[in-house]
This record gives C-alpha cells, sequence and structure tokens, in this order.
C-alpha cells in the first residue's frame, strides 16, 4: 500500500504503545477485548499510510488501466451462473460459475495454484516512524497490536493458505561510521524471523519483501540514485538470504513492494513513453536481477525458491509493458510475477468523498466485473498463457458507508475470476475499521475474530 515520504513523518501514534493480542505476544502485555482506535483513524486523508500504489489517484490517472465502458472484452461473465447463498447475518454471497482458462501443467503453475488465498499481514512490520534504528516498538507504531502465533493459527483455521509479511528496513539499521555500510539490525531480523516462524510451523505459504522503503535516500529506482539503490537492494537480500536459507520451498522473498518514483507526476500514472517511467522500469529490471542474483548465490535452498518479482509500482501497466523484463534465472521457471490491483478503483480504494467514487458492486453486471475481467485476462496473456505464474500480492475494498454486501460481491467475483486464470489473490488487511482512512480492516487481531467473516467465506468459497 501507498506511503509518504518518511522523512516527512514524525507521527506518534499513542494507539501505537497498546499491547494486546490474541494470546501474550512477544513481551507479554495484557490482553484487551476491545478494537483499539486504529492508525487510520489519527490520519487525515493526505497523510494515509497505505493508499494504494498501483492505481491511480484521481481520474485522468485512473482512466490508465480502466476499461472503457464501450470496449467489448472476453468477460468472464459470459459463462458464469449467479444463484443465492444466505448466510445468517443476512448477507448474500452469489455463487459465481467461470469456466477456468487453460492453465499450463507446470510445476510452478501448480505451486501458485497451491497457494490458494492469501493474506496481508498490513501495517505491522512494515510500519515505521521516521528513520533510524527504531526497535521492536514500530511494529505497533500503526495502531496494531504484536503479532502472535494466535493470529497466524486463527488465518490457517480460516483456511488462509498463504501469508503475505510487508518488512520495511530501513528504520532498523545499523550504519558504519563513514562509510555507506549498514546492517540489519539483529533484533529485528529475529523478531521478522520468529513472526515467519509463526507461519512456517503451520505450514503455510509465506511471502517476505523489502515494502516502506522507496526514498531517495535509501532506495530509489532512477539513474540518479542506482547505485546507492542496488548496495541497499544487495545488503538487505544478502542478509535476509543468508538467514532464512535451510527454510523450504514455503518461504517466498519478493524483491520490493511497488517500486516506484515517489512523489513525481508518474508516481501513480506510468507511462511508457515518457523517458522518466522508461529510466525507472530499465532500474526496477537491474534491482530485480541483483535480487534474483543475490539470493542464488546465498546456496542452500535458496538456490531453487520460488522469488516474486514487481514491475513499475507492480501495476498491470508496470508489468504487461514490454519495458518489463524478467530477470535472468539460474533456476528453472521459479520466478513469479508480482502484482497488485485495488480494482475497480472507484469501489476499491477511492475515497468515498472524491468525485466519482462508488461504494456499490452488484451481484451481477456492471463496469466492475469488466474492469477486473480485463486486469485479470491481461495477466493471463502476458504470463500465465506462457508458464509464467502470477500471484497478485495486494487487493481488497475499503468499507465504505459499511456496504457489506457489495464488497462480498466484489470478493466473490474478484477471486473466481483471478482463480480461474490461474492467479492466486493475498487481501490486504490494514487492521484499519474506524475513522476516515482506508477501512480494509478483516481480523480484529485483538480478539484473534474476523470482523467481516461473509467477506472470508466469500474468498474461501472461490480460492
Amino acid at each position: 500500500m501507498r506511503k509518504y515520504r518518511w522523512k516527512v513523518m514524525p507521527i506518534i501514534l499513542a494507539a501505537a504503545m497498546m499491547l494486546g493480542g490474541c494470546g501474550a505476544a512477544k513481551g507479554g502485555a495484557e490482553q484487551t477485548e476491545t478494537v483499539a482506535p486504529q492508525a487510520d483513524e489519527a490520519l487525515d486523508e493526505d497523510n494515509n499510510m497505505d493508499e494504494n500504489l498501483n492505481v491511480q489517484t484521481d481520474e485522468e490517472e485512473k482512466e490508465v488501466e480502466q476499461v472503457p465502458e464501450e470496449t467489448e472484452q472476453a468477460s468472464a461473465e459470459e459463462t458464469e451462473e449467479t444463484t443465492e447463498q444466505n448466510l445468517e447475518s443476512g448477507i448474500t454471497i452469489p455463487e459465481v460459475k467461470i469456466a477456468p482458462d487453460n492453465i499450463p501443467d507446470t510445476e510452478a503453475m501448480e505451486f501458485v495454484k497451491n497457494m490458494k488465498a492469501g493474506w496481508n499481514l498490513g501495517n505491522t512490520l512494515d510500519a515505521f516512524n521516521g528513520s533510524g534504528n527504531a526497535g521492536l516498538a514500530s511494529e505497533q507504531c500503526w495502531g496494531n497490536p504484536a503479532t502472535t502465533k494466535e493470529m497466524v493459527t486463527e488465518l490457517k483455521n480460516a483456511g488462509f493458505k498463504t501469508i503475505r509479511i510487508p518488512v520495511t528496513w530501513h528504520n532498523h539499521m545499523e550504519k558504519e561510521e563513514g562509510s555507506d555500510a549498514f546492517t540489519i539490525s539483529i533484533e529485528w531480523l529475529d523478531r521478522v524471523q520468529e513472526v515467519v516462524d509463526y507461519a512456517y510451523d503451520n505450514e503455510m505459504y509465506i511471502i517476505i519483501n523489502i515494502h516502506h522503503d522507496t526514498d531517495m535516500e535509501v532506495y530509489y529506482p532512477d539513474s540518479d540514485h542506482y547505485d546507492q539503490s542496488e548496495n541497499y537492494i544487495r545488503t538487505i537480500w544478502e542478509t535476509v538470504a543468508e538467514r532464512f536459507k535451510d527454510y523450504d520451498q514455503h518461504l517466498i522473498f519478493e524483491s520490493m513492494n511497488e517500486p516506484r518514483l515517489v512523489g513525481n507526476s508518474y508516481e501513480w500514472n506510468f507511462q511508457s513513453s515518457s523517458t522518466e517511467c522508461q529510466d525507472s522500469a530499465d532500474c526496477i529490471n537491474k534491482l530485480n536481477q541483483v535480487f534474483v542474483d543475490v539470493v542464488r548465490a546465498s546456496g542452500g535452498n535458496n538456490a531453487e525458491r520460488y522469488l516474486m518479482v514487481p514491475g513499475y509500482s507492480a501495476s498491470l501497466a508496470g508489468v504487461i509493458t514490454d519495458l518489463f523484463v524478467l530477470p535472468t534465472d539460474s533456476a528453472e521457471n521459479k520466478l513469479i510475477v508480482s502484482t497488485h490491483a485495488y480494482t475497480p478503483y472507484n469501489f476499491a480504494l477511492q475515497a468515498p468523498t472524491e468525485g466519482g467514487s462508488t461504494d456499490s458492486f452488484p451481484a451481477e453486471g456492471g463496469q466492475g466485473r469488466k474492469d477486473i475481467d480485463y486486469l485479470v485476462d491481461s495477466l493471463y496473456q502476458k504470463f500465465v498463457s506462457q508458464g509464467i505464474p502470477v500471484v497478485m500480492g495486494e487487493y481488497g475494498a475499503r468499507d465504505k458507508n459499511d456496504n457489506l454486501q457489495d464488497r462480498v460481491n466484489f470478493y466473490a467475483y474478484y477471486i473466481a475470476a483471478a482463480r480461474a486464470k490461474g492467479i492466486t489473490c493475498c487481501v490486504w488487511d490494514n487492521g484499519a475499521f474506524a475513522g476516515n482512512g482506508e477501512l480494509f480492516g478483516l481480523m480484529d487481531r485483538r480478539k484473534c475474530e474476523w470482523a467481516y467473516p461473509e467477506v472470508v467465506k466469500a474468498i474461501m468459497t472461490y480460492a
């Protein structure tokens, strides 16, 4: 999800220090039975920490990846039938039947299929507040409790087989005086491993990455900052790869989260004709190659580990362009294309107060379905049909005016359409349930309960 530059975000949230959790978190705090104020509640719309990176922020930008209404698409809904499945809450889950496309019979495609449905531990290990070594307190600085094994077990029990654990590193570095060299705090690396182990011990698939580190003083994908960026990517992955090289294939590495030109007019609006975008795409290709080379050279199970690589901002436009080039790899067919899509934008992500926003996603028909069809069909044609697996690392629909039925309709169709094209998806959950920010919360982590079990039911029905 989107962040703003860390140098100008000295936000300290009182809620961040609340410890609570499902069972005893590391450090042993008393459990609370109420949902604490969320980070998004404390932030205004302009300072929201996790807006989406792969969809545009105004009408002009949004049109880049939206399907024109008059455009005829090969719509998945042509083969779907809808009946009603009523839950005790009164919410109806539409039964969507979409004929699966021809998925290549390869080990890589089967691997992604087995990942089934994924969930993001959002606004947690990726949270930060300024620069410098923030210590373990950063995990809770955006309002979520410390992660516990009980949370991850509840995730597994609900049917999720994959957990994406976004990790921010720049605020856990120890720099060597008088040098550009740095090391990752051992305390932080231990904590990341501890959370990974919660899922690994449950035989889940785990994705870890470099998340909110895109900054001109950390890594920034343009030629002017390339040497510095390569050093950062190389150092992080040398350390992480060494720590986890004995873990089996349930652990997946993702090079970067939504790399883009932060603060640039093209930040959310990739244009292949722009020289700035061309330069950035080239730098991202090079950084992805460094990532692959470093991981493979570390040995152990990393020699054959599945690796995820994004294009510009992990957007659809950033990967379907010919400017996106997969890295060369010593392992055969072990690369996964990483994309994010909060599609349709006006329903899934756009703020309710903005013009063009809608809280409606009908159970049948509508432009929203066409947008999703275009998204998954584009990824299928470019990659899946060629035997290159795709994981949708982030997707979701924010709560707008308690529009639960519409969100259930969305999740049912999104997952059914993606899985028919061989794509596995990881839902974004930032733990936010109240306020004016992006309300993507699904699990009440303090109670280990699902605030919206109907959404989980819709996902699992079609995953």
